[in-house]
């Protein structure tokens, strides 16, 4: 039987950064294939005015029939039965249209799936992107003092296994994560129903560095040709250790006193300036600016190195930075810690950066 018409289903926006770099490049590609979707997702209210007409634009030019839904924020745990509400009345109508299969996002719209799979028996894969429920706790979105969302937690911990074990196929971001899962000894679960796929880039849009381009680049933002600089791109907060990267370019400055940290943000300037004015930096160090997917890669080439601090909890063995694609896309070294998906295997089996084993100033000195 051919599986051909996917109905693609993500609580994460399309005119999200992650929508734009980890769902429409894959979409794009496999519609190519000959696979027809049609792709559910959540947007944010501001967000979606302002990239809506670029994201439709792709879709429609693909073959794509997008569906965008409004994500719900406040209040907590209702809004979220609300939206699963509305995703599946939106998904009973793409039923009846004809799918073969669902491709659901992580948990939310494994639920949905779930349910379907039991009713008339349709397959689902499960696109699991991590350890849901665990970041929702690590991150401290979740807190057990609270009985509700201790109930909350083990009723996705209870469920996280019926998609694991239900589904057609699994996707995972990391081989740890694969690994931690196949411990659990689900019945009926094989190492071949699991297929590790990183967060990977589009080498069309983030394409290899050069000497001539980092000096343009540079000569762009007012910097010297010779300025070491150092990046970090994406938002602060919960999982960056902002702080410790702060710290590590102390230590940068100290031996590299003309270097620059460039940080490429959309998060609260304000709030970041707050944290920097903290580590006592000079202002003179540090650049920051925001930029859309498009425009990221020319401010990028001005990067010497690129640097990612994520905080080693037990959920994170499941995460793939989407960063680290892109800017090894480009050729540009990072820099990470260890604890954190499949990050300090890849960057050391592939001699492109370098990992700190801890956060102490004598690792930063060395790395650095």
């Amino acid at each position: 039987m051919s599986l051909k018409r996917v109905l693609y289903i993500s609580y994460d926006g399309m005119t999200d950064p992650l929508g734009q770099s980890q769902v429409l490049p894959y979409l794009v590609g496999l519609s190519s294939k000959g696979y027809s979707f049609e792709l559910i997702s959540f947007e944010k209210k501001h967000l979606f005015q302002n990239r809506k007409q670029h994201i439709s634009e792709i879709c429609s030019s693909n073959g794509i029939t997008w569906t965008p839904l409004t994500y719900t924020k406040q209040p907590p745990v209702l809004s979220t039965i609300w939206d699963l509400l509305k995703l599946n009345r939106q998904v009973s109508k793409s039923i009846e249209k004809g799918i073969d299969w669902i491709h659901c996002r992580s948990y939310l719209p494994a639920l949905i799936a779930l349910r379907y799979k039991k009713k008339i028996k349709l397959p689902f894969l499960f696109d699991m992107r991590g350890f849901w429920a665990d970041e929702r706790v690590d991150g401290g979105i979740w807190s057990f003092k609270n009985p509700l969302f201790r109930a909350i937690y083990r009723y996705f911990k209870r469920k996280e296994k019926d998609f694991l074990s239900e589904a057609k196929h699994t996707i995972s971001l990391t081989e740890s994560a694969k690994s931690e899962i196949l411990e659990w000894e689900l019945l009926g679960l094989r190492g071949e129903l699991i297929s590790v796929i990183p967060c990977t880039a589009d080498f069309d849009l983030f394409e290899c560095n050069s000497t001539e381009k980092k000096a343009q680049a540079k000569k762009a933002l007012g910097l010297s040709v010779d300025a070491p600089v150092l990046t970090y791109l994406g938002s602060i907060g919960t999982w960056y250790m902002l702080d410790e990267m702060l710290s590590y370019f102390e230590e940068m400055l100290k031996l590299r006193p003309s270097s620059v940290f460039l940080i490429i943000t959309k998060d609260d300037q304000v709030a970041l300036r707050n944290r920097i004015a903290v580590h006592q930096l000079p202002n003179e160090s540090i650049r920051i600016t925001s930029a859309d997917r498009e425009e990221l890669p020319k401010l990028l080439m001005a990067s010497d190195q690129s640097i990612f601090f994520i905080l080693p909890a037990f959920s994170k063995k499941a995460s793939s930075p989407t960063k680290m694609g892109e800017l090894l896309a480009m050729g540009i070294p990072v820099i990470g810690n260890a604890g954190v998906g499949d990050v300090a295997l890849l960057i050391e089996n592939m001699d492109v950066g370098k990992v700190l084993n801890d956060f102490s100033i004598g690792s930063y000195r060395k790395v650095v």
